[in-house]
């Protein structure tokens, strides 16, 4: 038994020698400076992916239809109530870089597909989380991002095989997928009404047997305080909110209306630099203000000779857009005025009226007048409206006019059924749908895990990892929806085993069921953007090995 201590004592001591030994002595400088960059390199990367991951998990709770909502105050004491994922990671002030890629994958989700936001957050989390296991085991990288790369493509396949197409002229499935969409939203209880008004709204501006993409612009959205969200309508024509001007008491209604959009000013001249004039003799201010009147009315009259019977004035930030002066003479002459009409708005009434902006009086003739057969002011719960029907255009444009009982329900009205409207036009763009309640998800990490298993090396430890990371929206949707999560996850999971790929959470009856015949779809192009959108975030992150701050 005696050599036996002696050896250890042995090791002990050529290992002390070897730890005490200066790093020159051991290796070169060269080894030990590679050794710091490593460390730096994992400092940097384990510091861009906690960043990222506590983005992701600001938004997780409001993922699905039972998800919580946020409130966002401004410092200057604005406040939204949201659960949609681009706008709440819109509002918050995130510093770090790495944080801010998250937020701009929300937004490039968003411009993408409209809807599946917080979505692709979540799983870009899980896929950081995944990637920091697999880094902390010693695999390279370079390798996660090859393999994540992989499955991505991958999974598009998978998502493609269990897509259903979809025929633009059902409108029953159009409206199911809307429904689908506004079901997670605040207003979720008024989707029954909102669902079929995007669907009415999107099929007007489209031909469904052509189409290919869906320019939204032509879908204006008009907000007005006053009434509940059951009295928002769709309207083939304009709606104003602006009043029609009283001065004078000029017209409320015209029949048979021509329509004229100035971009001029109704009012006197100024100097084009800040100057006063100083007249200090009665006549010839008497004559100033008679040259005013007369240069005003020069003006109205050519406006009348076009045989024009509706003004609209757009808003100037010069000087005034229009002065008391011309609406007595436009009230006099029977025409009807709308004023502070804004220049973003200006493309859209040209597109609707066909008439043409008029930018200098002396070109103010009757072929750049629109039409319409009715133009009236119509009194509304706060204020009034001013609504133009029987327009030449109709089927080129369409008005939705929301309404709500205070700013903040009108406000996420609106954003909801702008992610109803982009639920569909991802349907025109690629027209097929998939389950919702997390099964395609499920479905995507059942047959990578099998697809795995094929692989050979790293690739397939990687490929497993992001398997695992895909369950994140299950689990989440079932958490959220206050279930057993675990519980339902396995479930789900052993349901697709057996071949069920519709099989999905119904968080209505807090169970595992056939999520078609719930009626919750998805449009393909929202899963297919989220999985390749998170992807290449996360792999622009893992390539991330330093931070070099610029003055």
């Amino acid at each position: 038994c005696a050599p036996l201590p002696r050896r250890r004592c042995a090791g002990s001591s050529s290992l002390a020698a070897r730890t005490t030994m200066p790093p020159s002595a051991a290796s070169g400088p060269g080894q030990t400076r590679k050794a710091s960059d490593r460390a730096q390199e994992k400092g940097v990367r384990e510091s861009n992916i906690v960043a990222a991951k506590s983005v992701a998990d600001a938004v997780r709770t409001s993922l699905g239809p039972r998800g919580m909502d946020k409130m966002i105050s401004s410092a200057g004491g604005d406040v939204v109530i949201t659960n949609d994922g681009a706008t709440i990671l819109k509002q918050m002030e995130v510093a770090h870089p790495t944080a801010k890629m998250l937020v701009d994958l929300s937004k490039s989700q968003d411009v993408e597909a409209g809807d599946g936001t917080t979505t692709v957050t979540v799983i870009a989390g899980a896929l950081l989380n995944q990637a920091e296991i697999l880094l902390k085991k010693g695999i390279h990288p370079t390798v996660i991002s090859e393999s994540f790369l992989l499955a991505a493509k991958k999974s598009e396949e998978i998502l493609q095989a269990m897509s259903i197409p979809v025929d633009l002229g059902d409108r029953e499935q159009l409206i199911k997928a809307a429904a689908t969409s506004l079901n997670s939203k605040v207003i979720s209880n008024n989707s029954s009404l909102l669902a079929p008004l995007a669907v009415d709204a999107l099929l007007s501006v489209i031909d469904p047997a052509t189409a290919t993409n869906v320019d939204l612009r032509d879908i204006a959205t008009v907000k007005k305080l006053g009434g509940t969200i059951d009295d928002t309508e769709l309207v083939n024509g304009l709606v104003f909110t602006q009043k029609v001007s009283h001065a004078a008491g000029g017209p409320t209604k015209v029949t048979g209306a021509k329509i004229g959009l100035i971009q001029f000013c109704l009012s006197a001249p100024k100097t084009d630099i800040e100057q006063n004039v100083t007249v200090s003799d009665y006549t010839q201010m008497d004559r100033i203000l008679k040259e005013e009147r007369k240069y005003i009315l020069d003006m109205c009259k050519k406006v009348q000779k076009s045989g024009c019977n509706v003004l609209l004035i757009q808003k100037s930030i010069l000087r005034d857009a229009v002065n008391d002066l011309s609406l007595h003479f436009l009230a006099k002459m029977k025409i009807l005025v709308v004023k502070d009409i804004e220049r973003d708005d200006v493309e859209f009434i040209c597109k609707t009226c066909g008439c043409l902006p008029i930018a200098n009086i002396d070109t103010f003739h009757p072929e750049k007048l629109g039409r319409a057969e009715l133009v009236h002011e119509v009194s509304t719960g706060d204020g009034k409206i001013v609504r133009v029907t029987g327009v030449p255009n109709e089927g080129k444009t369409v008005t939705i006019l929301c309404k709500a009982s205070n700013n903040l329900v009108l406000d996420e009205s609106e954003r909801s059924l702008h992610d109803a409207l982009c639920v569909l036009r991802c349907l025109v763009k690629k027209r097929f749908l998939t389950p919702g309640g997390g099964a395609p998800e499920m479905r995507l990490s059942y047959e990578l895990s099998k697809w795995a298993d094929s692989l050979l090396g790293m690739h397939s430890y990687c490929v497993r990892a992001f398997a695992e990371a895909m369950e994140v929206v299950p689990y989440t949707l079932a958490e959220n929806a206050g279930l057993d999560a675990i519980h339902v996850v396995t479930e789900l999971r052993n349901k697709h085993a057996e071949g069920e790929k519709a099989a999905g959470i119904n968080v209505r009856k807090g169970k595992v069921t056939n999520i078609l015949e719930e009626n919750v779809l998805v449009p393909l192009l929202v899963h297919t953007s989220a999985v390749s959108l998170a992807t290449e975030c996360v792999r622009l992150i893992l390539k991330i090995d330093d931070i070099v701050i610029t003055r």
